[in-house]
């Protein structure tokens, strides 16, 4: 265990972007660089990324996501509200429920891509991606007529995921956790810490979301469950860039933001134009649909030298000499010994086996357009 947490305060961290409740356990457990993502630091570096990798796929990793700030959406009119931010039919989701969802501002552009939780019959959480979406939510009430209070509420998460986490999970929970269907969440006790939990993820591997509800245990909790879990194969980690791409999963601002459409990406079945229910941005999406998308999210193999880390910029792609898209998000999986990448182009280059050129600066590669998610294309892992 990394134990030089003097060495990390030496860079600067400042009052203006906030520590997470598991900020000092994570320092502890060897973190040695951080991002910030919604006004917060993030833990990125805990040693070699294909190590952290073959932890998540084998073993089981702890990652600090208390970045995943809650947006919760309260009171009478509480479901209206939430159903006119999202273009998902919410009217059946129960509680205890997670649903993906979608937000789009008036042109169709997509703002965020959070898990819904329902808490309460009047409650419900959007566990938020990057942006600042609770100051679009305070903004779409102010000229509204709804009856709600929206805020940010003491939670944070973390994730546990790997193959070895539902045994992790046991020994700290019991058998009844077994009991948690994916994409549901109950109410659990760790000791005298109340939680959350519930079976999402953001790795494409089996997995847990553990809701902490009062930012003064973070370290007892985020210590209790290394303690346990070590033993079981558990190491700190953080989020795998490797794995959310081999499983086609979306990063905001990278693969997405407010001048992407959720046609474009491929996200039709999250996406209920023809319900009788309105949405912000609706009116824009069934005419983009009439029309005919321009541009496509595909998946790509890149040829040449092996991709050190990720891409830091995006990379132009092209077709005979002529600028067709970018790459968005792009690695090197040592799983299936190929560079994968995230790639929007014009779409009438992206039939599958297309034969493309990446600028990635020093130098031009080929590329071949190919089928999405790289790896587990049923998400069976996630679901098992």
């Amino acid at each position: 265990m990394n134990t030089s947490s003097n060495e990390l305060y030496d860079f600067g961290f400042g009052t203006q972007i906030r520590k997470s409740p598991f900020f000092d356990a994570t320092v502890r457990w060897g973190a040695k660089a951080f991002s910030t993502y919604n006004h917060m630091y993030i833990p990125r570096d805990f040693g070699d990324p294909v190590e952290n990798f073959w932890n998540l796929v084998n073993d089981a990793i702890l990652c600090d996501v208390a970045v995943e700030r809650q947006l919760q959406i309260k009171g009478p009119d509480a479901f209206r509200f939430v159903q006119m931010m999202s273009p998902r039919d919410l009217s059946s989701m129960q509680i205890g429920q997670c649903k993906y969802i979608i937000l789009t501002n008036q042109d169709g552009g997509i703002l965020n891509d959070p898990i819904l939780l329902k808490i309460d019959t009047d409650c419900y959480w959007f566990s938020l991606a990057d942006s600042d979406i609770l100051l679009w939510a305070q903004g779409l009430a102010v000229n509204n007529s709804f009856d709600v209070d929206i805020c940010e509420p003491d939670v944070s998460p973390l994730q546990l995921q790997g193959p070895k986490s539902r045994e992790i999970m046991v020994k700290l929970f019991g058998e009844t956790i077994n009991d948690l269907r994916y994409y549901w969440f109950k109410p659990f006790q760790l000791g005298d810490i109340k939680l959350l939990i519930s079976r999402t993820g953001w790795s494409s591997e089996l997995g847990y979301e553990i809701f902490l509800l009062n930012e003064f245990q973070g370290d007892q909790l985020y210590e209790e469950i290394m303690q346990t879990g070590h033993k079981m194969g558990l190491k700190p980690g953080h989020t795998s860039t490797i794995r959310r791409i081999e499983g086609g999963m979306l990063s905001y601002h990278a693969d997405m933001d407010m001048n992407t459409n959720p046609l474009e990406l491929g996200l039709e079945k999250f996406i209920d134009l023809d319900k009788d229910f309105d949405f912000i941005g609706k009116s824009a999406l069934l005419n983009i649909r009439e029309e005919g998308i321009h541009r496509k999210q595909v998946g790509l193999e890149i040829s040449g030298e092996i991709i050190i880390g990720s891409n830091t910029r995006f990379w132009n792609i092209y077709k005979d000499n002529i600028v067709i898209g970018i790459v968005t998000s792009a690695v090197y999986s040592p799983r299936l010994k190929k560079n994968i990448a995230l790639a929007i182009i014009k779409s009438n280059y992206s039939m599958i086996g297309t034969e493309l050129q990446v600028d990635k600066g020093s130098i031009t590669v080929g590329a071949r357009v190919v089928e999405k998610p790289f790896y587990d294309s049923k998400k069976g892992i996630a679901n098992s």
